[in-house]
């Protein structure tokens, strides 16, 4: 079981790091733009199309592997200080009730919204040339798909806490600065009280 959960883990992983890579095509769509539009007088007529459409791309095909991290923003006050069992009784209901009434709503809608733009070979009406937007539509499906993909593990993670007591191990490759700096304090303390008990035990 818990090979499956981190197979599907390092797969939203590679995707959403596949498609990080759009923010350097990204960075390089607007730096030639300033240049075209500063340096040489003739500003692009598919820039400003081709910005938001990546942006669009890199924000939704990252949310899977988002959610693979436990990364996405929710009001956790209350939440980080409740025992495991809980914390899984309350998602799996939200996940139920919420997240994949939701998701599978986008797959058909964006599955609709593609199609149509596919069928009438729909353009951008934001500028001149405008870009073909089927292909970013394309997204708002394959994105619920990969959703609904994790949105099982993570249902399967909340029955699995259930029934242990303990959340199961995930992929971690990131970590909050929260995280980061509560571990530094720690070595530090770590670290310093030896030499305060050494002082304190030469004094006396």
């Amino acid at each position: 079981m818990q090979s499956y959960l981190i197979a599907v883990d390092r797969f939203n992983a590679a995707v959403g790091k596949l498609f990080a890579w759009s923010i350097v095509v990204l960075t390089f769509v607007i730096v030639y733009e300033v240049a075209s539009r500063r340096l040489m007088g003739a500003p692009t007529t598919w820039a400003f199309d081709a910005s938001y459409m990546l942006y669009g791309v890199l924000f939704m095909m990252a949310g899977a592997y988002t959610l693979s991290r436990n990364g996405h923003v929710r009001g956790d006050f209350l939440y980080r200080q409740w025992q495991p069992r809980t914390q899984a009784g309350l998602d799996l209901a939200l996940y139920i009730l919420f997240f994949f009434p939701g998701i599978l709503a986008m797959v058909y809608a964006g599955w609709v919204f593609f199609d149509l733009s596919f069928q009438t070979g729909e353009t951008s009406s934001f500028s001149p040339d405008g870009l073909k937007l089927w292909p970013f539509k394309l997204v708002i499906p394959v994105t619920g798909v990969l959703m609904t993909l994790q949105g099982v593990v993570e249902v399967m993670r909340c029955v699995i806490c259930l029934r242990t007591g303990e959340w199961p191990q995930r992929l971690s490759d990131v970590e909050e600065t929260e995280q980061l700096i509560l571990a530094e304090a720690a070595a530090n303390q770590v670290a310093i009280d030896p030499k305060k008990i050494d002082v304190d035990e030469a004094k006396i």
